[in-house]
């Protein structure tokens, strides 16, 4: 299984609600920041945002990345660090 961070904008029509329900279908994920998810999956990053876009407008945005080797972070809840400690031992906060 790999990692990928997800990130967008949705910009005029915000239609969150269906999104959301698309990233948690994956069924690992986090919601790390107001616009920005990880989740665990075996499909490639064209794959997820071929998903991902149905649910989306012409005019918003998407970065889907795979999120490999070492990484940090602060100022997230104590509960997010631990989930990204438990997917990605070799991350540090």
């Amino acid at each position: 299984m790999k990692l990928y961070q997800i990130s967008y904008d949705l910009r005029k029509q915000r239609d969150y609600p269906s999104l959301y329900e698309r990233i948690k279908a994956y069924g690992t994920w986090c919601h790390t920041l107001e616009s920005t998810w990880i989740i665990v999956t075996d499909q490639t990053s064209v794959q997820i945002r071929d998903n991902l876009r149905q649910a989306m407008d012409k005019d918003d945005g998407l970065l889907v990345t795979r999120l490999q080797g070492e990484g940090a972070w602060v100022g997230l809840s104590d509960e997010i660090t631990q989930w990204l400690q438990n997917q990605a031992p070799h991350c540090t906060v």
